[in-house]
């Protein structure tokens, strides 16, 4: 009778700590209660196809592993970061972009995507291809502040705004479509220099978003750019390998972000930035790609891998391949949705130790 009691009892005891548990993390996932993005191609879900810009990807084979197989302008077979992020969080499985006319506030208040394929820190990048610079993003953020005052009221509003998590990824465009494509940047700004003259927009861009009322903040610094399949591609002297000297500059960038954050956490007050640095794992995927489950690296599944990328990457093409999953890269810029997932699987635990 005594073993019987004391069985019942630790079991209740069990079942107590257990309903504990699920209360605290549903209360912890009901503090994100939106996830919002600001970026270019790594994270866009489709604003480009808005815009009056040949870069897009509203056509297959982009989306074709997406649910329903559909083409949604995200530059990937499927789910980009973000989506993943939000489903982490419990807020939803896919991020819906802001212009997108399928969508309404109502759709935006758990989750919107303000980010432009193409696009950087320096107003130049965004240039390259018409698409939306950054400064553009933020004004639209600023319009669906106003939409979300209007849909569920000032109160509930401000309580979502300062509750989200936003996610800034962006730079990588900064120098392989601007920096060192066109002369103008290299005139006038060393590497060194122009990476602190985009740490600064980045700066300034976070202190605007904390003016209005943004409190968590993840920013993805760059990965192994010089890894891409495009760089490889045109690595010709190199015996298409790795760019490493892009590959330093991202390093280089990485650890200035850091110091930036560090500063940023400082000086004000009830902000919360962290770093979302993803050049690790990308780096060991790309350098053991087998430990990932992965067949193809250097290539990418969109049809040879070398120069595709947007309207260059056709469905039609017979080399394209019939399983993103056995390759990092989708097209010559972008992950398969496969690397996304570990991507973000690797990112997650930070983000929800830092912002539960």
């Amino acid at each position: 009778m005594g073993c019987t009691c004391i069985y019942i009892a630790t079991t209740w005891l069990l079942l107590t700590h257990i309903l504990l548990l699920i209360i605290v993390v549903s209360e912890a996932n009901k503090k994100v209660p939106a996830v919002i993005v600001f970026g270019d191609s790594s994270v866009d879900s489709g604003n480009n196809n808005e815009i009056g810009t040949v870069l897009k990807s509203n056509f297959r084979p982009y989306g074709r592993d997406f649910e329903g197989g559909n083409p949604t302008g995200r530059f990937c077979n499927g789910r980009v970061p973000p989506d993943f992020i939000a489903e982490a969080f419990g807020v939803k499985s896919a991020i819906p972009a802001y212009l997108d006319p399928a969508y309404s506030i109502k759709d935006f208040a758990t989750g919107v995507c303000f980010a432009s394929a193409g696009t950087g820190y320096d107003n130049a990048t965004a240039e390259v291809l018409n698409v939306m610079p950054m400064w553009k993003e933020l004004e639209n953020y600023k319009e669906y502040q106003a939409k979300l005052r209007g849909y569920v009221g000032v109160e509930k509003a401000n309580e979502i705004i300062r509750e989200a998590l936003y996610l800034m990824s962006l730079g990588t465009n900064d120098f392989l479509e601007n920096y060192y494509i066109l002369p103008t940047r290299r005139f006038h700004f060393t590497v060194s220099q122009y990476q602190d003259f985009l740490l600064g927009i980045a700066e300034n861009f976070v202190k605007e978003l904390y003016s209005l009322g943004a409190r968590k903040i993840s920013i993805t610094g760059l990965v192994p750019m010089g890894c891409l399949p495009l760089e490889r591609a045109t690595n010709i002297f190199g015996d298409h390998e790795c760019n490493e000297e892009y590959n330093n500059v991202a390093l280089g960038f990485n650890k200035k972000l850091d110091r930036l954050i560090l500063k940023l956490n400082r000086k004000l007050p009830l902000l919360k930035v962290v770093s979302a640095n993803a050049y690790d794992i990308v780096n060991d995927i790309i350098t053991r790609p087998s430990a990932y489950g992965y067949e193809v690296v250097e290539k990418a599944c969109c049809s040879t891998g070398t120069f595709e990328m947007s309207y260059l990457c056709s469905d039609k093409n017979p080399l394209t391949c019939p399983d993103a999953n056995k390759y990092v890269f989708w097209d010559a810029f972008h992950p398969t949705e496969k690397t996304n997932r570990i991507v973000s699987n690797y990112l997650i635990p930070k983000l929800l130790a830092n912002f539960r």
